[in-house]
Order: C-alpha cells, then sequence, then structure tokens
C-alpha cells in the first residue's frame, strides 16, 4: 500500500510541472526540455485531460489519507512524513506564484543587501528572475520570522535559482516534519492525520506556502503548552506570528481552558472568513485550523467543531476550488473567481449539513441509551 501511495506522490509531484510558468528553466538540458515541453502542452493545451488528472490525484488522495487515518496504528507517522516530503521535495508550487515571491523577497537581502519592507522586485529591473514573479510592485508582506528563516535558504543557494528552489522547498519540507513530530508525541493519530491531509500535501508541501511553517510553530508551541512549559510554548506561538499574523489568536490558548479554546478556534474561523470576505477565499488560509488539532485529544471522534475528519467536505472542495484556474486557465475574470468562490460555498454548504446529520444522529444516540438505562 506503502509503494502504491509513494507512486501517487510521484504522480502529482511530476503533474505539478504542467502548470509551470514557460519562462522557468531550470536545467539546460535536451531530456528536460523534452520533459518540460510534454507536461506544458498536457496543462495549457490539454485543460480538460489536465483537470481530469488533478480531481483524480485530489480524489485519490482523500481516500488514501482516510485510509491512513482509520487504520492508523498500522503505520508510522514519521516514516510516512518521510516518505512524503522526500518525494514533493521535486515538486513544483502549480497553483500559486507566492513560493517564487518568496525566493525573491530573501534574494534581495542575500543577493542585493537591500530590505525588501523598503524594495521590491521592480526595483531590480535587470534580474532575470522578474521573467516569472507575479506581484513585483509590492513590498515584503510578512512576518520578520519569515524573512529571517529564508535567508538560510537563499543564502546557502549563492544565488542559484535551482538552488534556491531545492533549498526553499527543504525549508518547508523540514517544518511539515517538525509538525509531524511533535503531533505523534502527542498522539499518534493526530500525527497520521495531519501528514497525509491532502490540503497539508498540496497547499503546504506542493504549493508551499508559509502558513505551513506558521502552523507547523504553532503545533510545536501547543506541544510545550500541553506539558506545562508555558515559556517555551509562548516563544514558539509568538514566532508562528512573527510568520503570518493571522495566528495572533493563539497566544490565548490554555491548557485547561476547553471553552476558550473553542472560542478562539471559533474567532481565527472569524478572521480568515473576514479576510476572504475583504479580499479572496485562498484555500490555504484555511491549514491554520490545523494548529488546534493538538487540541482533540478528548474529542477528536465527537467533536462537530474541531473534529478535522469532519471537515473534509470543506477541504475538498477548497482543493477543487482550482477547477477554473486549471480548466479554464487563470484568474484573469470575475466570474472564474466567482466559480472558484461558488465551489467553496457549496461545500461548505453540504458540511453543515453533514454536521447536522452527526448532530442529530448522536442526539437520538444518546437518548437511546439513556431510555435502555
Amino acid at each position: 500500500m506503502i509503494i502504491i501511495y509513494a507512486g501517487v506522490l510521484l504522480s502529482l509531484s511530476i503533474y505539478s510541472f504542467a502548470l509551470i510558468d514557460p519562462n522557468i528553466t531550470f536545467f539546460q538540458t535536451r531530456g528536460w526540455e523534452i520533459f518540460r515541453e510534454k507536461l506544458v502542452y498536457f496543462g495549457y493545451y490539454e485543460r480538460q485531460n489536465s483537470w481530469v488528472a488533478y480531481f483524480s490525484l485530489v480524489i485519490v488522495l482523500f481516500a488514501f489519507h482516510y485510509f491512513f487515518v482509520k487504520k492508523y496504528k498500522q503505520f508510522n507517522p514519521i516514516r510516512l512524513a518521510i516518505i512524503i516530503g522526500v518525494i514533493l521535495l521535486i515538486s513544483y508550487p502549480f497553483l500559486s506564484h507566492d513560493f517564487l515571491n518568496y525566493m525573491f523577497d530573501a534574494r534581495i537581502i542575500t543577493f542585493y543587501r537591500q530590505n525588501p519592507y523598503f524594495y521590491k522586485a521592480l526595483d531590480f529591473p535587470d534580474d532575470y528572475w522578474l521573467r516569472f514573479l507575479q506581484w513585483t510592485h509590492r513590498t515584503y508582506p510578512y512576518g520578520p520570522v519569515f524573512l529571517l528563516i529564508t535567508l538560510i535558504p537563499s543564502f546557502f543557494s549563492l544565488g542559484k535559482f535551482v538552488l534556491s528552489f531545492l533549498f526553499f522547498k527543504s525549508t518547508f519540507v523540514i517544518f511539515y516534519f517538525l509538525a509531524v513530530f511533535y503531533l505523534n508525541k502527542l498522539n499518534k493519530k493526530f500525527a497520521v492525520v495531519f501528514a497525509t491531509h491532502p490540503l497539508i500535501i498540496i497547499e503546504g508541501l506542493v504549493n508551499s506556502h508559509n502558513d505551513l511553517i506558521a502552523v507547523s510553530l504553532g503545533i510545536i508551541g501547543i506541544y510545550y503548552l500541553l506539558i506545562s512549559k508555558a515559556l517555551i510554548s509562548r516563544l514558539f506561538f509568538l514566532l508562528s506570528i512573527g510568520i503570518k499574523f493571522i495566528t495572533f489568536p493563539i497566544l490565548l490558548l490554555t491548557k485547561s481552558n476547553k471553552r476558550r479554546n473553542k472560542f478562539i478556534f471559533t474567532f481565527l474561523i472569524g478572521v480568515i472568513v473576514y479576510l476572504s470576505i475583504k479580499s479572496e477565499i485562498q484555500p490555504w488560509y484555511f491549514l491554520n485550523l490545523f494548529i488546534f488539532l493538538p487540541l482533540l485529544k478528548e474529542s477528536i471522534n465527537t467533536s462537530i467543531l474541531l473534529g478535522a475528519s469532519r471537515l473534509n467536505i470543506f477541504f475538498f472542495g477548497l482543493l477543487i476550488s482550482y477547477y477554473p484556474y486549471i480548466r479554464l486557465g487563470g484568474w484573469d475574470t470575475i466570474e472564474k473567481v466567482e466559480l472558484k468562490h461558488g465551489i467553496i460555498g457549496a461545500a461548505a454548504i453540504f458540511n453543515l449539513l453533514y454536521f447536522f446529520y452527526f448532530y442529530y444522529l448522536n442526539r437520538n444516540n444518546s437518548k437511546e441509551k439513556k431510555n435502555k438505562k
């Protein structure tokens, strides 16, 4: 089963190059050119088949996720994380350009010796990286902690694009592994849920959004919170906030006050919804919900609000919302963005109906047990 799963992950890594930016050249070899040309043709000119391939991969990933979580006692989450991380190390962030911007933001410091909070990509018009960058008009939008972390792979890449790409990818894999490692110390099932979840795999590892690093630091912070090391816990919470300020509410988490923690979780959902309404619904925003996974110790099978498995319909909808991008090409019209939001909205409605069904089912089961007594 692991071999088949590895094959699926490898297929995802290969497929990710179908939507590579045509201006990016990793290698000046004939073999690479043939590989890239065939996949680019598939991704850009056979969009129906490309969509079917992506849709199939998402379904298979969810099927494997369900299998691994159900049989979690039979699998080593650390080993799973290593397999997943190593295979996806070679994947391309095909659904977003943010990863490439992370690389250039750090390059502004390590290569140009300038401050990305004051300088933007357009200030370096002769840099050939600008051929494949987007959002070149903005200055650095993230917290200082993420900038400091990205300086390490950028410095060791010596200004080389391929090395920078691999080292940045490795950074995300390392933080993914750390999250699985600390979750495994708390609960093996949590670790398997996180390690194999399709949203983590696609948005965190393949597309490499920095929310994954914020989530990883938050999970480590919660681990130390639960073992009563409050000072270390708050330090990791602050580091997480220093990646993306959206995780600020976790600073108020406690070890024993479940009602307060649920309120903070609800508040974070409210922040994500607000950001989505203010700008646009982005699937990777919802990676931040996985920070709360370690707090499900006593309620992972019964919680309606926090059970990660109970949100999979919505998470599936988030990943399928890329239909306009893959099948129709880009986000260049309002209609495509509205279609994306419609898919996500429909998934949210179905998930709510799913919640109500289980609430009704659990309520009836509780009544039957009371009547028997």
